[in-house]
Formats: C-alpha cells, sequence, structure tokens
C-alpha cells in the first residue's frame, strides 16, 4: 500500500521539491496551495502516483480548516508543512493584514494542521512531520545593522523551531517524528514575490533542501540547517539554551537587587 504525504505551499520553491521528491519515492500526494492551476499541472504531470489538489489560503481560516480537515481524516504518513510569506519590513510599517497573514501562514496553520494530523500518526504508530522555518529564526540577536526589517518573520520562525523541538520530546516513544528545517537563502519564487530581486546572491536550490531534510530524518536531526556544516555549532545553541533554562531560580538574580 502507497504512504500518503501531505505538503502546503506544493506549488513551487521548496514545497514543490517536497512533492516532487516524494512521488518519486512513491508517496501518493495530497498538495495544498493557493494557485489550482500549478496544483492541477502538478497532479498532471505524475500519473504514476495519486495526487489531490486542493486550493486553500493558509491565511485564513477556511484556509486551514479545510486543510486540517484532510490532516484529521486521512491516514497521513507525513507532513510538511512548507507554506510561506515573507514580508520584510519594521514592525512599525507592516500592515495589520500583512502581519496577520504572515502569523496564521507560518505560526497558526502548521500549529493547527500538526494538531490534526498528529494523533491519527499516534493511532497508527508511525508518521513524520516537517516543519519548514529558515536560519533567521537564529538570529534574533543580530544588531540593526545585520538584520533589520523583519522581526515578525524571524519570530515566526524561532516559534517553529521551539514548537518542533518540544513536539519532538513529547512525541518520543511514539513512533512519530518531528523535524524543522532551516535553510538559508533559497533559489525560489519566495523573495521575487516580495519584490527582492536575489538573482545575484548565491543560494542553494530547493532540491538541495529536501535532500538534506531526508537526510536528516535518517540521521535522527529535529532541527536540519542544510547549509550548516559545523552541526557542532546547532548543538552549541541548543546546550546553551538549555543552560539557562536550567539555571533559573526562585530567587531574584543578584543584578537586579538593589545595591
Amino acid at each position: 500500500m502507497s504512504k500518503l504525504a501531505l505538503v502546503t505551499g506544493a506549488t513551487s520553491g521548496i514545497g514543490r521539491a517536497y512533492a516532487e521528491r516524494l512521488a518519486a519515492e512513491g508517496y501518493d500526494l495530497v498538495i495544498a496551495g493557493r494557485r489550482q492551476d500549478r496544483l492541477e499541472e502538478f497532479a498532471g504531470s505524475h500519473p504514476e502516483v495519486k495526487v489531490r489538489t486542493v486550493a486553500a489560503d493558509l491565511s485564513t481560516t477556511a484556509g486551514i480548516d479545510t486543510v486540517a480537515e484532510i490532516c484529521a481524516s486521512e491516514p497521513l504518513a507525513m507532513l510538511v508543512n512548507n507554506a510561506g510569506v515573507a514580508h520584510y519590513m519594521p514592525l512599525a510599517e507592516l500592515p495589520a493584514e500583512k502581519a496577520a497573514e504572515l502569523v496564521n501562514v507560518k505560526v497558526l496553520a502548521p500549529t493547527m494542521l500538526t494538531r490534526a494530523a498528529v494523533a491519527g500518526m499516534q493511532e497508527r504508530g508511525q508518521g513524520t512531520i516537517i516543519n519548514v522555518a529558515g536560519m533567521i529564526a537564529f538570529s534574533g540577536p543580530a544588531p540593526h545593522s545585520l538584520m533589520p526589517r523583519r522581526a515578525v518573520y524571524g519570530g515566526s520562525l524561532a516559534y517553529l523551531v521551539a514548537m518542533s523541538q518540544t513536539l519532538s520530546a513529547e512525541l518520543e516513544g511514539t513512533g512519530v517524528t518531528v523535524q524543522v528545517v532551516c535553510p538559508g537563502v533559497v533559489a525560489t519564487e519566495f523573495h521575487e514575490r516580495q519584490g527582492f530581486d536575489l538573482s545575484a546572491v548565491p543560494r542553494m536550490s530547493a532540491d538541495d533542501v529536501v535532500t538534506a531534510s531526508l537526510r536528516g530524518l535518517e540521521l535522527g536531526e529535529t532541527v536540519c540547517a542544510p547549509g550548516v556544516e559545523d552541526a557542532s555549532l546547532l548543538d552549541a545553541v541548543f546546550t546553551a539554551d538549555l543552560a539557562a533554562f536550567g539555571a533559573q531560580s526562585v530567587e531574584l538574580a543578584s543584578r537586579y537587587r538593589s545595591s
């Protein structure tokens, strides 16, 4: 029996690369995206597997509910939460509707789709959830000169990292695997849709991101950083996180006490 995977944001870029790779590995697919024409084009070009297309806008409650219902009712072997928008700009200048769209697509949608899928995966004793974030998730401490204009975007990706790590621990021993993928700049339409021309900037291919993700699953990585050669750097970040977490006390830290 073929395994079933659901991929959001599947009409281009990393999402399409996941769909292509999973189809080549024999997965039947549910592909979700905003553009019905591209979804149908993909389905028509992959007659070797079953492809169900779902036109849904994950910035809306209706779109999230539509895809979540599929996640809850279908025996998914894999869920890839890839859909994304950028909206790079200072928070004070970010229109309310764009802030809501970004948080809905990169925070609310992955949360609700994962919630819908995970119970069935636990019951079946197997499943994989992949959340596509980015290395900007680690850029919070960067000064203004290095990382301006993307507070909500960076925060949403950091949420995906923390949620994925915590959920991975929560699901230990259930047969369900969780991974968050954190690429750097990738050669897709993503930035062009936001009005950025990165054609002269070295970029990783979407196919390489998927290769890293699937190999990372084999290696047991919860956080997959396709462009980071020295994985000990990530280990150092997470070790420091736990050290700070473990160092808390009910006593007020001395630096906050009156002299």
